[in-house]
């Protein structure tokens, strides 16, 4: 297998990604998890402005939930940068220092198999593979590894590659330049639905190519996916420059927070706990809406402009809302409520 092909496309093309400058277990760790996800444009645009703001562990592990929380808005998925604090917060207690075992590394909160790996291989530059998405698919395909996509794959390619049989010269020619060239092999050339073998600089030494079934690897168990219709109203109550808002539970979508006051009109779901069911009718013929989706909802959101005694005269007084400054750069309001402002 041409490695070196791949090493020098790969470095060619992607050696400005910010993570990959200024090397340190550290800024791998936040990249990492960042990319957890999240495409790489996207953590482009957020990355440095992050490191500057928690430029170490120290700094990462004495901020705050919410502080953390906002430097994160824009990549979603809050429940990493909670995640990524803790572990700041554990590593802290090691006097700072990223462990270097496998083991070791999966007592630190918020890190599984893959960010482990990650930081072996990537951080510090030793024999492992960081089985993110991308090498699972493409490792399947270049090896013609047949197993079911997901935890049987994964386990064994990595069964696999510790018995030589998966890039045994992996040591020699760097596992950060390895692991990361077919992250980005995957991303670009490799992907789930579309490939451009042609142009790949392994498909020489692709199993799936030469036998011509890509296609069939890897091994996709077909499942329905349940989906689920979902109609609420999104109530902006306002008081001066305040306006009514709680924080959401950890139990719930976009834990950590500030929503407006959000109410179930419509569901197919009877399951559902998200939101409280609004008791009484409510007419959305002429309220403005707009469209979200999260997990398997899709979702259509109506805003209802109400003054203090008409929102308590429909819902009641609650106890969980109260009034917050309306200021999209020091309030952490959701990505859904920041939409509801900007439509009214």
């Amino acid at each position: 297998m041409d490695l070196g092909k791949l090493l020098k496309w790969s470095k060619a093309e992607h050696n400005h990604l910010p993570w990959r400058k200024k090397r340190s277990v550290y800024r791998t760790l936040v990249s990492e998890i960042m990319l957890q996800q999240t495409t790489v444009s996207t953590v482009l645009n957020h990355f440095e402005r992050f490191i500057k703001t928690y430029p170490n562990v120290e700094a990462l592990a004495n901020t705050t939930e919410e502080e953390i929380c906002m430097a994160w808005k824009g990549l979603g998925y809050y429940r990493r940068a909670r995640n990524l604090r803790l572990a700041a917060i554990d590593i802290a207690k090691n006097n700072s220092k990223v462990p270097t075992k496998f083991e070791d590394l999966k007592e630190i909160h918020g890190i599984g198999d893959y960010t482990a790996n990650a930081l072996i291989s990537i951080g510090r530059n030793k024999p492992a593979l960081a089985l993110d998405a991308n090498l699972e698919r493409v490792i399947s395909r270049l090896y013609a590894v047949k197993e079911e996509k997901g935890p049987k794959l994964q386990k064994k390619i990595q069964k696999l590659f510790e018995d030589g049989f998966i890039f045994p010269h992996l040591e020699k020619a760097g596992p950060r330049a390895v692991n990361e060239a077919l992250m980005d092999l995957g991303r670009v050339y490799c992907q789930a639905k579309k490939t451009e073998c042609l142009l790949c600089p392994l498909s020489d030494s692709c199993k799936a190519y030469q036998y011509d079934e890509v296609d069939k690897y890897p091994v996709v168990k077909t499942v329905a996916k349940e989906s689920f219709d979902l109609d609420v109203v999104r109530f902006v109550v306002k008081k001066g420059r305040k306006v009514l808002a709680y924080q959401k539970k950890n139990d719930e979508w976009l834990s950590g927070q500030l929503e407006v006051p959000t109410y179930v009109l419509n569901t197919n779901d009877k399951k559902l706990k998200q939101y409280p069911k609004l008791s009484k009718k409510l007419k959305t013929d002429k309220l403005k809406k707009f469209k979200t989706a999260i997990t398997k909802y899709k979702i259509t959101n109506y805003i209802c402009e109400l003054s203090v005694d008409e929102f308590e005269k429909l819902v009641g007084k609650k106890k969980k809302y109260s009034f917050v400054t309306n200021n999209l750069e020091k309030e952490n309001f959701s990505t859904a409520t920041i939409k509801t402002f900007s439509k009214i």
